[in-house]
């Protein structure tokens, strides 16, 4: 990347001017590039002010000094304060155009995991009813999360952990026998904390159109577990569709289920109880990260919204107490899952079977922010067991409001009134449901506004984008039918650029889209995709309208031409990394 290529130079100029007794002997500290504003260069180093101390010189000066002895052949160097600037030299800018016309629909790869195995498990909400809108955000962060990585040189494994076992398949299986029976005219009320919505009402009546009557003359509790397990079969193949849809696909659905009846889950706790760290307090099983006694108080839950404004573990004298979490409070969890009372009973033997079973480093989880309090406790048990450090990556995303002609959209799954993927779907699209979900960061709850996702206008940024895209590829057809160019002589074409500002802008947003691939992989923030694609829309148009493309000389028609051609591959690969289409006609 151009970046690293800058950085570099940046670090033989310190060991340069170290050479030559401008500055003391140090040894040079990481060297880290950012974009500052358009008037003051294309990249920014910050470099001098980290070195004042070392060097015992005023930042500005150490940035003089650095400065006389760069050597680029890529960009001219200036100097504001204690910042030295580079600003890409017009004929590099336009030697990359090249560039990207030969890397085509890969431009934006970069090699950052080597061909290490990656895995991100999203989706994975419990299995007890259809894919709600929150479960869209959650697969289509993790879908894209998995693009950027697949982008970056990993090898990337796509999961869905499917949770049937615990207290909610009880509860899902004992709502199904009551529409189940229900379907043959008896009263059966629905168990406290069941399941009203739709989806369980329709999986009960198939259930019972299947099955006719027989789970009516078996014993309840047999009959229960054995329809939560079918129901759970019906509503996974129903998310399947939903996912297939979406265009997101799984290489593995895995069981948490597996991990008791494999002895996973028994031998995890057995490794935490061999190091002292598993202790019997209160009727239950605890997790104590230091094996110290359990602190008074511990056990309540905090609602998610409490969990999103504060820390989940306080501090005491400036350091973080050790994390201490029920892990069970059965001792019949080893023997049946289903009286699982925690989720952490699963997550302690699911992280080891991912990273030392599997090998996936990095280990990607998409988690809801209801889920906030365990994030900690799964770090900690991931260090107590010996995991890489950052081999596990958690990452928790708000959830959405629903807006439908400015009034809010009440929804909860329990009650019913959840609102389905598949119907948001059906209203805007599948490319508007996908942009919208990443347009803002994991970590901010934002509003979902149908009415402004469905209107044709640059408003919509879901819109503006595509249209970005389509106006380009309406541009090059016009220039081929209705002109007779031949577009790929001008593609091959070496004339130089008349280098005008739009021209040059537009390059300089085109070749940021590695950096934005290492970001998103790095950071596992996905939402700067949809920036990078807005702004690479908004170079395009204003180069558009500052430099006139078809009715111009060759010498400067083919040049324009191979811009639109590099806008078109950049803005085509943001879009496919996002899980979207590029039309070519809007």
């Amino acid at each position: 990347m151009i970046r690293d290529t800058l950085t570099r130079q940046v670090a033989d100029a310190i060991a340069a001017a170290q050479a030559a007794g401008d500055l003391p002997q140090f040894s040079i500290p990481d060297i880290g590039l950012m974009h500052p504003r358009p008037e003051l260069g294309d990249y920014a180093c910050s470099v001098a002010m980290q070195l004042a101390r070392i060097a015992r010189l005023p930042p500005a000066q150490i940035a003089q000094r650095i400065a006389k002895h760069v050597v680029s052949d890529i960009a001219t160097v200036e100097v504001a304060s204690a910042y030295v600037n580079f600003r890409l030299k017009p004929e590099f800018l336009g030697h990359q155009v090249n560039i990207v016309l030969l890397a085509g629909e890969r431009w934006g790869d970069i090699d950052l995991g080597h061909g290490a195995a990656a895995q991100v498990e999203h989706g994975s909400a419990n299995p007890t009813g259809y894919a709600t809108i929150g479960t869209g955000r959650n697969v289509v962060t993790g879908d894209t999360l998995a693009n950027a990585l697949d982008a970056a040189g990993y090898a990337v494994h796509r999961e869905w952990y499917v949770n049937d076992a615990g207290n909610q398949i009880r509860a899902f299986g004992a709502s199904l026998f009551s529409h189940y029976a229900q379907a043959f005219g008896q009263d059966i009320p629905l168990p406290e904390k069941g399941y009203a919505g739709e989806d369980a009402v329709e999986v009960g009546r198939a259930l019972a159109a299947a099955e006719g009557d027989r789970f009516l003359a078996m014993d309840r509790d047999a009959a229960t577990r054995e329809l939560g397990r079918m129901g759970i079969d019906l509503v996974m193949a129903r998310i399947r569709l939903t996912m297939t849809r979406l265009g997101i696909h799984y290489d593995n659905y895995f069981s948490e289920r597996s991990l008791y009846t494999s002895g996973r889950a028994a031998r995890a706790l057995e490794a935490l109880r061999a190091r002292g760290l598993l202790i019997d307090h209160d009727g239950a099983l605890w997790f104590s990260e230091d094996g110290s006694p359990i602190r008074s108080g511990q056990g309540k839950r905090k609602t998610s919204d409490e969990y999103a404004e504060s820390d989940d573990e306080p501090e005491e004298k400036g350091k973080p107490a050790p994390i201490q979490a029920v892990v069970i409070r059965s001792a019949a969890v080893v023997a049946n899952p289903d009286e699982r009372a925690t989720y952490f009973a699963s997550d302690i033997p699911y992280a080891l079977n991912k990273v030392i079973e599997r090998g996936f480093n990095p280990a990607v989880y998409v988690w809801g922010e209801d889920h906030q309090a365990d994030v900690p406790r799964v770090y900690a048990a991931a260090r107590t067991l010996g995991l890489p450090e950052g081999a596990i990556r958690l990452i928790i995303y708000r959830f959405i409001t629903l807006m439908r002609g400015g009034v809010e959209v009440r929804m909860g799954k329990r009650k019913g009134n959840a609102i389905l993927a598949d119907d948001v779907v059906d209203e805007v699209g599948v490319d508007a449901f996908r942009y919208v979900m990443l347009s803002r960061s994991v970590d901010t709850k934002f509003t979902f506004d149908l009415d402004l996702v469905k209107e044709q206008k640059n408003d919509n940024p879901v819109y503006y984008v595509q249209y970005g895209h389509a106006r380009i590829a309406s541009l090059l057809r016009r220039a081929a039918e209705e002109h007779g160019i031949d577009l790929e002589a001008a593609y091959a074409s070496d004339y130089p650029l008349p280098g005008e500002p739009g021209e040059l802008d537009l390059i300089r947003r085109a070749l940021e889209l590695p950096e934005i691939v290492e970001l998103v992989a790095t950071k596992l923030e996905p939402h700067h995709f949809t920036a990078y694609a807005q702004a690479l829309a908004t170079a395009f148009s204003r180069f558009y309208e500052s430099c006139r493309v078809l009715g111009t000389p060759e010498a400067v028609l083919y040049p324009r031409l191979k811009l639109c051609r590099m806008a078109q591959i950049a803005l085509a690969r943001a879009l496919s990394l996002m899980g979207m289409s590029a039309p070519d006609r809007m």
